[in-house]
C-alpha cells in the first residue's frame, strides 16, 4: 500500500522538512521543482506539497497518510490526527501583542469587546474565552502587525520565533497563547491499517533526530591505557572495545558522544595515550 506524506510547499519549514526526509533515507526525487506530487526513493512512499495550514486537515481526512506541520496549525484546525514525533525544529509562540504605547500590560487588562486580529482566530478566541474575555476576532491572512496602527484591531495574536519582528513594528508581547514546534502527524485510520510502513518512516526520522548533535569518536589505544579511556569516553551505553588483529596490545575503541564534548574529549584522550583518533559525523542512530 502506498504511503503519502504531505509537506509544506513553501515557508520556513519547507526546506527543513524535505532535508529531514532525505537524511532519513526516504528522499524526494523532484524536490527542486516542488511539483504537487513527487516520488521518493522508496516505491511505496510519495510526497504531496501543499500549504502548511492545509496539512492537518488533509491528514485528518485521509488525503495524506502522514504530514509535517506546526502544532499551532494542528490546534487551530482542531485536527483529529495522531501526533507521532516532535521534530525539534521550527519552535515558535503564538502570542498576544499590543502597540508599545498601549495601556494594556497583560491579558487581565483586556476588556470584553476588544478587537483582536489574527491568522489563528479559533486558538485566539478559545484562549481569551478561557480567561473569561469575550473579544471580537478579526481573521487576517497576513500582515497582522499593521492591524493596530490602521484601526483594524486593538490587539493582535501572531506567531513569533524571537519576537524581533514584533519589536521592529513597535509591538509588545503581553501573553503567550501556545508554544509550538513542528510535528510528524498521521491519519488515525492509516496509522492502524498501515502501521508497519508508517512506523518504518517514523523510525527513519527518529534516527535522524537522535543523531543530531552527536559524533562517533574512534581511536586505537594500548591495552594498558584502556581503563583510563573507558572512564573518559561517555557513550550512549559505554564505549565499544575490540582487539586490533595486527597487534595483541592495541585495542580499538569507539563511542557516540555529544558534539559539544568532542574538543575537550579528544585532547583528554591524546593525553591518556590514544592515537589514530577519528571524529565521524552520524546520519542516523537506530
Amino acid at each position: 500500500m502506498q504511503i503519502r506524506i504531505a509537506l509544506p510547499s513553501k515557508g520556513r519549514i519547507s526546506t527543513p522538512a524535505v532535508e529531514l526526509l532525505g537524511k532519513a533515507g526516504i528522499g524526494v526525487k523532484d524536490k527542486a521543482n516542488r511539483k504537487l506530487f513527487s516520488n521518493t526513493y522508496d516505491d511505496e512512499i510519495s510526497v504531496m506539497f501543499t500549504r502548511a495550514a492545509d496539512i492537518p486537515e488533509f491528514v485528518a481526512d485521509g488525503a495524506a497518510d502522514l504530514g509535517i506541520t506546526g502544532l499551532d496549525l494542528i490546534k487551530e484546525n482542531n485536527a483529529n490526527v495522531e501526533v507521532l514525533e516532535d521534530l525539534n525544529f521550527g519552535s515558535a509562540k503564538l502570542v498576544l501583542a499590543v502597540p508599545e504605547d498601549s495601556s494594556i500590560e497583560s491579558v487581565a487588562d483586556i476588556n470584553d469587546g476588544a478587537v483582536v486580529a489574527s491568522e489563528f482566530p479559533h486558538l485566539t478566541d478559545n484562549y481569551l474565552k478561557s480567561k473569561g474575555i469575550n473579544a471580537k476576532i478579526v481573521e487576517l491572512s497576513g500582515s497582522t502587525e499593521i492591524a493596530p496602527f490602521i484601526g483594524v484591531a486593538d490587539i493582535i495574536s501572531d506567531l513569533t520565533s524571537t519576537g524581533t519582528t514584533l519589536q521592529m513594528n513597535h509591538l509588545k508581547i503581553i501573553d503567550t497563547i501556545i508554544e509550538s514546534s513542528i510535528k510528524l502527524i498521521a491519519n488515525k485510520k492509516s496509522f492502524k491499517e498501515n502501521n508497519e510502513k508508517i512506523e518504518a518512516v517514523r523510525t527513519g526520522i527518529r534516527g535522524v533526530l537522535d543523531a543530531k548533535g552527536k559524533k562517533l569518536v574512534m581511536m586505537n589505544v594500548a591495552e594498558e591505557f584502556l581503563d583510563d579511556v573507558k572512564k573518559a569516553m561517555p557513550g550512549l551505553t559505554g564505549p565499544t572495545v575490540s582487539r586490533v588483529l595486527s597487534s595483541k596490545d592495541i585495542m580499538a575503541v569507539h563511542a557516540v558522544v555529544d558534539e559539544r564534548d568532542v574538543f575537550n574529549l579528544v585532547n583528554q584522550l591524546k593525553k591518556i595515550g590514544a592515537r589514530d583518533i577519528l571524529v565521524v559525523p552520524i546520519e542516523r542512530i537506530i
